[in-house]
């Protein structure tokens, strides 16, 4: 390291730099000075690099002499500065090693170093001398250079050395160090890094949910104020508007038993669609829609395509071991009715006719529920979303579905009506449908039923089932060709619900172009036994052509007939257009425009003609053009356009001429569905659709194969891996149609005729025919004198009892007094010739129903409601202003709820029992449900579910029906209001037309397709005298007929197509329900009647008369008359007869009232 410094230090004095110079000359010279003698070698090198920088300093060569007086004042002052300093250097070196240079015999001229004052300049003359040159040159060079070689270079090499050792150490720390940092950013980034960005991203997640839910619920809680605004702002809301808006409709989804959707419901968030309008005519920009399904592949089609169905898949049922596992029952704990159990959860998708909400269905012991998952919640008729909850023991029928084409869905149906149709993802919708099954409630219709073909079976529809031996439902004409056809729409998978399975009906008509239409004439109907693609004959040889000579190179694509469908969306919207919510899925199909005019459905006649003339249409008609009027007017005003041809707007439908109007349309059309030639050919057609003619060869053979891909088990969609192209692919589906589910594999029986069934049923001696077939041999019958003197208000037959055959029904009486009786009713027996046998309740002690009343007026009938079942009887009109509820048939009082603020003036009860509603003097009324355990009704719930406003005086009669969730109330004021069942909104109020007072409405009964009849009253003046009038209205609120009335009403009552109307002047009416017209002449009674009701065979009519005496009203002719078995009293005699049962003393009234 000496060495190391000594050669920086002589660098340094080497350098040009005084400033270096100085502190390395003071350096070096203290070296010199103190350090131990030197060694010869490193004498010389000092020497060497002095006498260099000395010689510079100089100016001069060693072979020169002085030549100072050439150089510049400046260079000559440095070069003294220098020689000042390196000249003592020198001296001390030299003198330092003057033995180890060997001056003495090398430089025997060298001036002396020591104390000689001369010295300085005795040696700047001595360096230029030979001696000095040679000294140098000779001794001291070589021995520096010496020195050098053996000091410096080892030097450099051990520093080469050192520093490669060094760098190789720098590099491993280096490499250590990343390493570490490596390890320890890894361990940054997993133990603090990570899991920060996860909690960041979660908590931006969880913040983007948080708005997200805040942004639902804010639209949430504007759409419940909007329903509150708009109950509160209603016609008979308590912030009424002086002028409201214009009310807009929409189709609701309620269902009658015989699935007709006919409610309409306002459409509170209606769109014109005036921009669809205007892109029709092309009057605004259109926006560019790409649809994935034009653009997809050909091999995605053939990738899903099944050249053979599985055996698994040929019939939508539960394999063996899932049948097995049905018959493991529950364990008590499981079916606790006191403890409700989730035994299954599951996500799933609501289908709708809108969209398809995604959502988890939750299955309990006691209930099902579904919880709507969707982001944005809209508002429908159960409330706001698509949420609902259901009690288990409602749930009437479930079945399996299809949604497109994919054998994954459930269809729920429940006593109510109400249907949901809920699609599972795979593997999933089987362990659903085993749970409904091993739950087992209580009215379950064809849950254990495997599949559309043994559901068939198993309904008695067309086969013999063990229930029904005696015949065929259908064949033996017990239900209608409508009624048929629906069920079998049901049970094929055709559903409201899904618009590609929409349910199918037949064009049973050809003639739309006469005046009159003659349904006894053969020649307008349509041929049933072709499909509609062919009812041209001469489209039979192209169809034929055309499937011949058809080939796909590709071998994807099957041969056909038809490349459209007869059932699919476009069809469907096409149709209920005018219709709300069709109308917007139309404009959506078409891209946010409606269609061209021309192609839109705007007369019978040229759809039919259109079936006729081209090849392409081949639609047949929805089950609406056989109920459903309103479908057929433009209610809501959209723009349809005109017509290219004639400049015509597009507005209603035009009807045919034999049809004055949209109800005499659908009252003609659905007549000519039941005639006589359609029930006789209407089994051809059921064979084209879901009979043996649906595939195979009878199809080929029938010209009536459609597009592979409308058929079950032709495309699996399992098979397409890409999620985009299986979506595209689902799209194609939905959007073409799909052909219902074949339910029979040999021809369908045809149906007997009118005279054949007649035939069959006078030979059956079960069988108790209705009285509305026989209107023209009504008899009146004496049963009993329930109470001598007492008006009887209340003389029905509940009519779903639940009893095995020949057992007697409940016939429950109530009198004035509140005298209950609980008697013994069978509509037929074969003992007994005139078809009715009546026992009166033999409890020796009289049950009354608690009391008081109210003061001066006794029990009221319309007070009074019976269940379904017969095990419960609710009462009103107490003094308390209470209902209460009474057991059947012990007469034990239950339980009273007091909720109204005065008396309860009226009551009803729906069909299906579970629902009653309730009337009082404070101008309310109130929704209850009825508490059941096992399908029995066991009482009521302490609370009502919905109290209904808007009457401004007391409510004078309602009624209810829950399946078409309508709540009708009267009042004495004369209004009739409608509410809705399940959020008790305002949907309408009417107001019957009549005189300038109106007085109150005394009456109101609700028809099994949503009818309304109105019985009121009026006066011209006040003193003058009261009218009495009678009022049709339609389901949605529409006046449809009147009828003055000459006599005052005290009974009203409802079948299917009939009215029944009780007089006080003594008579009993029989009126035509769709047009309030006489079905028979009046029944003369000989004092006013109180009650009037219909047993639930349709077979008789329950009179109750002022004086306490119950008629039984029947048809038929008495053909003998058997030995007595009982002995009765004859009424207003004391006289006794021998007769079978009360049935056989005819009751003919000889005076009048």
């Amino acid at each position: 390291m000496a060495q190391i410094g000594l050669h920086l230090v002589l660098g340094y004095i080497l350098l040009e730099d005084p400033q270096l110079h100085a502190q390395a000359y003071v350096k070096l010279h203290a070296l010199l000075q103190t350090a131990v003698p030197m060694r010869r070698e490193e004498a010389c090198y000092v020497l060497s690099k002095l006498e260099a920088v000395l010689a510079r300093a100089l100016n001069t060569s060693p072979c020169e002499t002085a030549a100072e007086d050439r150089e510049p004042p400046a260079t000559s002052a440095a070069a003294a500065e220098r020689c000042s300093w390196l000249v003592p250097l020198v001296r001390t070196l030299l003198d330092r090693a003057y033995e180890p240079l060997g001056l003495q015999w090398g430089l025997p001229s060298l001036p002396p170093t020591n104390g000689s004052p001369t010295f300085f300049e005795d040696f700047q003359a001595f360096c230029c001398t030979p001696e000095w040159r040679h000294f140098i040159d000779k001794q001291v060079q070589p021995t520096m250079s010496q020195f050098e070689m053996d000091t410096y270079a080892k030097s450099h090499d051990l520093m080469s050395a050192f520093w490669n050792s060094c760098y190789d150490t720098l590099m491993s720390s280096a490499q250590r160090r990343q390493r570490e940092r490596t390890h320890s950013r890894r361990i940054f980034q997993e133990l603090v890094l990570e899991p920060a960005q996860r909690r960041a991203r979660l908590e931006g997640l969880r913040y983007a949910a948080v708005l997200k839910q805040q942004a639902a619920q804010h639209a949430t809680v504007l759409l419940h104020w909007g329903a509150l605004w708009r109950q509160l702002s209603c016609p008979c809301g308590a912030w009424a508007l002086r002028d409201p808006p214009t009310p807009r409709w929409k189709m609701s989804c309620a269902e009658t038993y015989s699935r007709m959707r006919l409610k309409l419901v306002p459409n509170h968030h209606f769109n014109p669609h005036l921009e669809a309008s205007a892109l029709r005519d092309n009057l605004g920009e259109a926006p560019l829609i790409f649809t994935e399904e034009a653009s997809l592949p050909l091999a995605v089609t053939k990738e899903a395509k099944v050249s053979t169905l599985p055996k698994e898949l040929q019939e939508d049922q539960l394999g063996e071991d899932e049948l097995t596992s049905l018959e493991t029952p529950l364990e008590a704990v499981e079916l606790d009715e006191q403890h409700e159990k989730l035994v299954l959860s599951a996500e799933c998708q609501l289908v709708t006719v809108v969209a398809v909400v995604p959502g988890m269905l939750e299955v309990t012991t006691q209930h099902i529920y579904f919880y709507d998952g969707s982001a944005e919640r809209v508002e429908t008729e159960e409330g706001i979303g698509h949420d609902f909850r259901r009690p288990l023991a409602q749930l009437r029928e479930v079945h399996l579905r299809r949604f497109n084409l994919r054998r994954s869905a459930l269809e729920l149906f429940f006593i109510d009506q109400a249907n949901y149709f809920l699609n599972f993802p795979s593997k999933v919708r089987n362990k659903v449908y085993r749970w409904l099954l091993r739950l087992r409630p209580p009215t379950q219709g064809y849950l254990s039923c495997r599949s559309p073909q043994e559901m068939l079976q198993a309904s008695g529809l067309t086969q013999v089932s063990a229930l029904e031996c005696e015949g065929w439902k259908w064949v033996q004409r017990e239900i209608s060709n409508f009624e048929y056809l629906m069920q079998l729409n049901t049970i094929a998978g055709r559903t409201y619900n899904d618009l590609s399975q929409y349910p199918v009906f037949p064009w049973v008509l050809q003639d739309y172009v006469s005046p009159t239409l003659d349904l006894g004439n053969p020649a307008v109907f349509r041929d049933l036994s072709k499909p509609i693609g062919v009812v041209n004959p001469k489209h039979a040889q192209l169809v034929r052509e055309k499937y011949e000579s058809f080939e796909d190179p590709a071998g994807t694509i099957n041969k056909f007939h038809y490349g459209t469908h007869y059932s699919n969306a476009a069809g469907v919207m096409h149709y209920l257009i005018r219709m709300e919510p069709f109308t917007s899925l139309h404009v959506q199909l078409q891209s946010g425009r409606f269609d061209c005019s021309d192609r839109q459905f705007h007369s019978v006649a040229a759809a039919w003609q259109a079936r006729l003339e081209s090849l392409a249409d081949v639609k047949e008609l929805i089950p609406e053009f056989f109920y459903f009027p309103d479908f057929l007017e433009n209610q809501n005003g959209f723009d349809l356009g005109c017509l290219q041809l004639t400049n015509e707007k597009v507005g209603d439908v035009v009807l045919p001429p034999w049809a004055s109007s949209p109800e005499d349309f659908i009252q003609q059309h659905r007549q000519a569905l039941e005639s006589e030639y359609v029930s006789a050919h209407l089994h051809e057609w059921i064979d084209l659709i879901f009979g043996y003619k649906q595939q195979g060869p009878a199809a080929e053979e029938a010209l009536n194969v459609f597009y592979y891909c409308t058929y079950e088990g032709a495309v699996d969609l399992d098979r397409v891996e890409d999620e985009r192209e299986r979506k595209a692919l689902e799209g194609i589906i939905s959007n073409f149609g799909q052909t219902p589910c074949q339910l029979l594999k040999e021809p369908h029986p045809a149906r007997l005729s009118a005279e054949e069934a007649a035939q069959r049923l006078a030979r059956l001696d079960t069988n108790s025919p209705s009285i509305f077939q026989h209107l023209d041999q009504l008899k009146a019958f004496f049963a009993e004198a329930i109470s001598d003197g007492v008006p009887l208000v209340l003389a029905l037959v509940p009519h779903r009892q639940l009893h095995s055959f020949m057992t007697p029904d409940l016939l429950v009486t109530v009198s004035a007094n509140g005298l209950l009786g609980t008697h013994s009713w069978l509509p037929y027996d074969r003992n007994i010739s005139n078809y009715f046998s009546f026992i009166k309740d033999s409890t020796k002690i009289q049950r009354l129903l608690s009391g008081p009343w109210v003061p001066d007026s006794g029990v009221n009938g319309q007070a009074l409601a019976v269940t379904p079942d017969g095990k419960l009887l609710f009462s009103g009109g107490h003094w308390d202003g209470s209902l209460r509820v009474t057991a059947l048939p012990r007469g034990k009082l239950l339980n009273q709820l007091s909720c109204h603020l005065d008396i309860v003036t009226c009551l009803a009860l729906d069909t299906c029992g579970i629902y009653l509603i309730s009337g009082s003097r404070d101008t309310t009324c109130m929704v209850w449900q009825l508490l059941q355990q096992s399908g029995v009704s066991v009482g009521l719930a302490p609370k009502p579910v919905q109290v209904l406003y808007g009457h401004e005086a007391a409510v004078s009669c309602v009624a209810i029906s829950t399946e078409l969730d309508m709540a009708v109330s009267g009042s004495e004021d004369g209004t009739v209001i409608i509410h809705t069942v399940r959020r008790g909104q305002f949907v309408a109020a009417l107001r019957p037309p009549g005189a300038m007072l109106p007085g109150p409405v005394s009456h109101l009964a609700l028809g099994s397709e949503g009818q309304i009849v109105v019985q009121s009253s009026a006066q011209e003046r006040l003193g003058a005298q009261v009218t009495y009038s009678l009022h049709l209205y339609s389901v949605n609120g529409r006046l449809r007929a009147s009828l003055p009335l000459v006599e005052q009403p005290t009974a009203l009552a409802l079948t299917e197509d009939f009215v029944l109307l009780g007089t006080a002047q003594c008579a009993l009416h029989i009126l035509h329900l769709n047009k309030l017209l006489p079905a028979a002449p009046p029944l003369p009674m000989k004092v006013p009647i109180r009650s009037v009701s219909v047993t639930k065979e349709r077979s008789h009519v329950l009179v109750g008369l002022e004086d306490g005496k119950l008629i039984v009203v029947g048809a038929g002719q008495p053909s003998e008359v058997r030995s007595s078995q009982f002995a009765r009293r004859l009424w207003r005699s004391s006289r006794r007869i021998s007769q079978v049962s009360s049935g056989e003393t005819e009751y003919k009234p000889e005076e009048s009232c």
